[in-house]
């Protein structure tokens, strides 16, 4: 049977782990919590759900991957794409993928230095692992995508084997690009990008809010159902924001203050904090949730739930010699049916 980047989840009892970001000490010790063995088997038969973003950084991607490679060889688990793995797979370097990336290493050391760096000889098997992934995962009571369950894109990508995997997506690139380049839009962008790219990824520049890459970025996720589904609905933000290490443009919205399906969903990708912080302390994306409760369901009809914690900032309690006991991030994972959440460091609490 061909796979389709489309998937069945599996049956029974699941534990959906949020976004990874190269934490395999914080995915050990929460899968030991979760009761499973090491090889993820569980004596109730449950199964090990991933939404995605296994990988930049933490201090191990390599052995995460080779960790999920494990579980779903084994048929102990099931993974999606993130847009981490998206970024890899196109060759497309960004902040904290110096492990994978040589262009990357240098700048990522101030950041996220000590990690781990892939070995040369197993870098093609690790892309062929990836590149075998689906973006979504569904049955009749449950959906898993990374960033947003949008209809139209699903559809779009529910015939498509993920083995034809880089044919869609570059497709996809082309198009537009080629409707960019018509309207006028990719000239302006690629003009914007050369003049700023000494200044993108430096905080205390004073930085204009560039209409071309807001224009651009938002011609290349209307035209791709990979990027969108991956990476979230934008719109324009209202002023520059530095995020993710570099400056943005334009900003991730809702989705799920609209989605109307009776299909409950699960995500990742938005660092929302599992306990209050004060807004000034948040990433510009946790202030999505700044008004929702971590431990209820969201969206329009309650029926949607982000699943990532935020453990990808865990770097910054190692520059402080700070326990992941003591974390404002953590790795979570909901537990369906039951709807609890269960933390690495064994925190529980029910999901309303």
């Amino acid at each position: 049977m061909p796979n389709f980047l489309v998937q069945a989840l599996p049956t029974g009892s699941l534990d959906i782990i949020g976004d990874v970001h190269g934490e395999l000490e914080a995915l050990q010790r929460l899968i030991q919590n979760l009761g499973y063995q090491e090889d993820g088997s569980h004596p109730d038969q449950r199964s090990l759900i991933f939404v995605g973003d296994y990988c930049d950084r933490g201090p191990n991607s390599p052995g995460v991957i080779e960790y999920l490679k494990s579980l779903i060889n084994n048929n102990k688990a099931k993974g999606i794409l993130g847009n981490h793995e998206i970024n890899l797979l196109i060759d497309d370097a960004k902040d904290g993928s110096g492990w994978y990336f040589e262009q990357r290493y240098q700048s990522d050391l101030k950041n996220y230095a000590p990690f781990k760096r892939v070995k040369p000889q197993n870098r093609d098997k690790l892309q062929e692992f990836l590149s075998s992934l689906p973006i979504a995962l569904e049955r009749s009571d449950l959906r898993i995508v990374h960033a947003a369950w949008n209809n139209s894109s699903i559809d779009a990508i529910r015939s498509v084997k993920t083995e034809d995997f880089f044919e869609f997506f570059f497709e996809c690139e082309r198009k537009a690009d080629s409707y960019a380049e018509k309207k006028g839009i990719l000239t302006k962008y690629l003009r914007a990008k050369e003049e700023w790219k000494e200044k993108i990824e430096d905080p205390k520049t004073t930085m204009p809010l560039l209409q071309a890459y807001i224009d651009y970025d938002l011609v290349k996720n209307d035209f791709n159902p990979i990027r969108l589904l991956t990476s979230g609905t934008e719109g324009a933000a209202s002023q520059p924001f530095f995020a993710g290490n570099r400056w943005r443009f334009s900003d991730r919205t809702p989705w799920w203050n609209s989605y109307q399906d009776d299909i409950p969903v699960v995500f990742g990708h938005y660092w929302r904090q599992l306990f209050p912080q004060p807004v000034a302390k948040m990433s510009k994306y946790s202030l999505l949730f700044k008004d929702i409760d971590p431990f209820s369901w969201h969206g329009l009809k309650k029926n949607t739930f982000c699943v990532d914690f935020s453990v990808g900032a865990r770097w910054r309690d190692r520059r402080k010699e700070q326990a992941p006991e003591d974390s404002a991030f953590h790795l979570a994972a909901l537990r369906w049916p039951e709807k609890i959440i269960m933390t690495d460091t064994g925190f529980t609490q029910a999901v309303r």
